[in-house]
């Protein structure tokens, strides 16, 4: 009794404030003194934010030079029309069902409402009527958009538990929200009642009838995600708004009424067995259509034709999310745009704002990613990798980034987005090419790639291209100690061995990086600091591509570390000796990133993966830009891409089968990284790159194991074998970035760089072998012992060099020292010399003096040699004299004299 008692009272006061608010114009124009009611009611506020509709955001990627759509995102399935865009029938079956006065009335419908508030009070089932008019239930639908903020998926850090609580405590705030707009049972209900009531003339004040119209037919719901009139025609009947018929039009305002039981999208709900049509909302829809006849808005012949039509709906669907970027081979590009806005505080300061701009907000977003080189990058690598090996986990992916823009233009990888989120072999949720940020894996080792930032290092300490350095061909358990970190120490021994057995020896720096001579960048290590090493790499984008530092737990388990507060530690790049070839875990986008920086004069350019985002109105909105910094010098960078671009690609190189010799100059490097237990050829790649366009391509095994060296790989440029598959689908690849991009010449290296200073190789004839290694060591050189040589130094000491005395050449060059054997004597300068004073000093010499015939004379003059004087020449040769008598001793031989007469 005291409920209904109250209930009584309740329904008299807004029964009075519906008078009131009927006859309130005339009490301001009277001067009528109002009552308290009256008041009350006019203290309300009347003002209504009216905020951009929720609406579907959608992606676009770049296809013949134009925007297509790739993928769309929402909370709201909403396409907001224009008057024009929504015919008649439509608008004459929701005024004549949900408001037949709609147009001569104010805001409220004081008879409906009254109606309404009286079944409601006293109907104990708890089910509640409608009443109120369109702009009434405008003003709701408003103001429950403010509850769509809530109406997100949470990603938050943390146990899959916390998660789920995270967004359970998130679900619970939109349902509260939600029922603090919705519920209409008790007093509450009557006071947000009234407050609809005095918003709705706020409401009509502003906007006039045609507007109201629209923006209900905006905003309503019709079920599940669903909302707004024209994605309703196209989820439901594969139609528009404008071409929806009488029996579609009569059937969606049906929906309204009660979206969530009346929607005809779920399996068709059955009596007995059998299918009922829908019956609920068929029951509704013929609801709606002898309403449309009460208001002579369809004929009597209309109303009979469209009542016998059953309900077939056309259900087409509006996906939602990455999925469909699959089509287009985008899907984990897409993704990857996706992690960037959701995390990214450019789009709002918390998760749950950008979330509501992304799924809310109508967005635009346009992508670099270039359709035409993602389609045929795709198809050059399915061509070899296919999305399962039976022999191991075998992955590949391929990326490439503009230089000076960072603009990531295209990503792809051999297994196809996993739609489900569950695990499957022959498709994956991670994105391959890119970090643990943008859904991408824990990264893999790169190999030999990682030796172009330790020529960088080279280059920084003075040292060149040209420089020799000493090789060993068997390397194995170096001590850690020989190396130098100014950020970390080293102990043990390093396990280090080339490739191939044979390789090593003396050779030039360009050399050993044409041919990857992993020993040669070994010694080359022990010449810098290894901590400023992994600040280069570390200065041209390079970072671990999982983001924490891990370790493994007492049961095996890989586990993130977490300081004393249980704050996850961030990870950084390796400097440990083995570093040196390529040990850290990097993703394949910021290999790219970095060679880019190289070939761009050392000026290296953040990724970027979204060009620009407009809201629903067209305004465009703030973005991450690329982050440019000069990471190194010029003149280092000019001389690391011509080591780059003068071998590895060229013939005696490790990767000439990639480079497509399209007059576009190239510069780059291959990279191989061996399993744990040695297992060679697990991880492969090859980083190149022009003045344009930088290109990374992995393939590998996803888990770290199982090498595929002796494999062979059969694709449309013939066999390969193991892990020079990646060679033909690189060139491919390339090939068609060249011809979208061209490309200029790299520019000229400084001399100093290729060269280094020149230094002369001094005189070291007649010194001891250990005196000659002492000068050529202190001189920057690699001495060599080239053996004994026939020569007329004294036996055991220094004979000749080669490079020769006087020759200028790099530091580092070797040096190889012959020593005498003491065989050889020089031919001793005797012209001019009497003839028997020459015969007796060749004899002195070892040698056999040979006269000319005819020639007696003592005294004649030797005016030739043969070999000529100082010419070295063995001990015993003979050395031929050419003489001339002298006038004044009449021509006799030795012994003659006779005054000139005949013997």
């Amino acid at each position: 009794m005291l409920g209904g008692l109250l209930g009584f009272v309740a329904m008299s006061a807004v029964a009075g404030l519906l008078v009131a608010a009927a006859v309130t114009p005339a009490v301001a124009v009277t001067g009528m003194a109002a009552n308290n009611s009256i008041g009350v009611f006019q203290g309300l506020p009347e003002y209504l934010k009216i905020d951009p509709l929720a609406t579907r955001s959608t992606m676009y990627a770049n296809q013949g030079n134009k925007p297509v759509p790739i993928a769309t995102f929402y909370s709201q399935n909403r396409v907001v029309d224009t008057w024009d865009q929504i015919n008649q029938v439509t608008k004459d079956a929701a005024v004549s069902t949900e408001d037949p006065r709609f147009y001569s009335h104010g805001a409220i419908d004081v008879q409906g409402t009254m109606r309404a508030l009286v079944n409601d009070l006293l109907n104990k089932s708890g089910e509640t009527q409608g009443g109120s008019s369109i702009t009434q239930q405008y003003v709701k639908n408003v103001r429950l958009q403010t509850c769509e903020k809530y109406n997100v998926l949470v990603e938050a850090t943390g146990s899959a538990d916390d998660q789920k609580k995270a967004q359970a405590a998130m679900t619970q705030k939109y349902q509260d929200c939600y029922n603090s707009y919705t519920d209409a049972s008790g007093l509450d209900g009557i006071s947000r009642k009234v407050q609809e009531m005095k918003l709705a003339i706020g409401v009509e004040k502003k906007y006039n009838k045609q507007q109201i119209l629209l923006g209900y037919l905006n905003i309503a719901g019709f079920g599940g995600q669903v909302y707004g009139i024209e994605s309703a025609a196209r989820y439901y009947f594969n139609t528009t708004a404008a071409k929806l018929n009488l029996q579609q039009a009569a059937t969606l305002i049906a929906i309204v009424n009660n979206p969530n039981n009346l929607r005809i999208d779920l399996p068709n709900s059955k009596v007995n067995g059998k299918a009922n049509g829908y019956k609920m909302t068929l029951d509704r829809r013929n609801y709606v259509l002898r309403s449309m006849l009460k208001a002579k808005t369809i004929t009597q012949q209309q109303y009979d034709a469209t009542v016998k039509t059953p309900i077939q709906p056309a259900i087409t669907q509006q996906p939602s999310g990455c999925a469909q970027a699959a089509g287009q081979d985008a899907a984990f590009y897409c993704q990857a745009v996706i992690d960037e806005m959701r995390s990214n505080p450019v789009f709002g300061k918390t998760q749950a704002d950008r979330d509501a701009l992304l799924n809310h907000g109508g967005l635009s977003i346009y992508t670099p990613l270039n359709l035409d080189l993602q389609n045929q990058a795709q198809q050059a690598l399915s061509s070899y990798i296919a999305p399962t090996n039976p022999n191991f986990d075998q992955g590949a992916a391929d990326v490439s980034v503009e230089l000076n823009t960072g603009r990531v233009v295209l990503a792809v990888q051999n297994r196809p987005f996993n739609t489900t989120n569950t695990h499957q072999d022959d498709s994956t949720q991670i994105a391959y090419p890119f970090d643990y940020q943008h859904g991408g894996s824990g990264g893999f080792q790169t190999g030999s790639t990682y030796k172009a930032f330790s020529l960088v290092e080279w280059l920084k300490t003075g040292h060149a291209l040209n420089d020799v350095v000493n090789a060993p061909v068997t390397f194995s358990n170096i001590p850690q100690s020989k190396f130098h970190s100014s950020c970390d120490s080293f102990a043990g021994t390093w396990k280090l061995y080339n490739d191939a057995r044979g390789e090593g020896g003396p050779m030039t720096v360009m050399k050993a990086t044409a041919q990857s001579i992993n020993t040669a960048f070994a010694v080359m290590g022990e010449q810098f600091d290894l901590c400023q090493l992994r600040n280069d790499a570390k200065a041209l984008g390079v970072k671990p591509a999982y983001p924490y530092k891990q370790t493994y737990n007492a049961q095996g388990q890989l586990v993130d570390v977490t300081d004393a507060s249980g704050k996850k530690v961030p990870s950084e790049l390796d400097d440990q000796p083995s570093s040196i070839l390529g040990t850290n875990n990097i993703a394949p986008v910021d290999m790219a990133v970095a060679y880019a920086g190289i070939a761009n004069g050392g000026k290296t350019c953040s990724p970027v993966y979204i060009d620009k985002v407009t809201d629903a109105s067209g305004k465009s909105l703030p973005v991450p830009q690329t982050t440019c910094t000069q990471a190194i010098d010029p003149k280092i960078a000019a001389g690391v891409t011509y080591a780059l671009a003068n071998g590895p690609l060229n013939a005696g190189g490790t990767a000439p089968l990639a480079n497509p010799h399209d007059g576009v100059p190239l510069m780059g490097k291959t990279g191989t990284a061996n399993g744990p237990d040695g297992e060679k050829g697990v991880q492969n790649w090859l980083v190149t790159s022009t003045t344009k366009v930088a290109n990374a391509i992995w393939v590998g095994n996803v888990n770290g194991h199982y090498a595929f060296q002796n494999l062979t790989y059969n694709g449309f440029a013939g066999p390969f074998a193991g892990r020079n598959v990646k060679f033909p689908i690189a060139k491919s690849i390339i090939a068609n970035l060249n011809a979208t991009y061209h490309g200029d010449a790299f520019p000229t290296p400084d001399a100093l760089s290729v060269n280094g200073p020149q230094v002369g190789i001094p005189d070291l004839t007649g010194k001891t072998p250990q005196e000659a290694q002492s000068v050529l060591q202190g001189l920057g050189f690699v001495y060599q012992d080239g053996g004994p040589q026939a020569s007329d130094q004294a036996a055991g000491t220094v004979a000749s060099t080669n490079p020769p005395m006087g020759t200028t050449v790099s530091k580092g060059s070797a040096v190889t020292v012959y020593t005498s054997d003491g065989s050889q004597v020089k031919v001793p300068d005797v012209t001019g010399k009497k003839l028997s004073e020459a015969v007796t000093t060749l004899m002195a010499a070892g040698l056999k003096p040979q006269i000319p015939g005819g020639v007696s004379d003592p005294n004649a003059t030797v005016t030739a040699t043969d070999p000529g004087a100082n010419t070295a020449v063995a001990k015993g040769s003979t050395v031929k004299l050419t003489v001339k008598s002298d006038s004044k001793s009449g021509g006799g031989g030795p012994g003659g004299g006779g005054g000139g007469k005949k013997p």
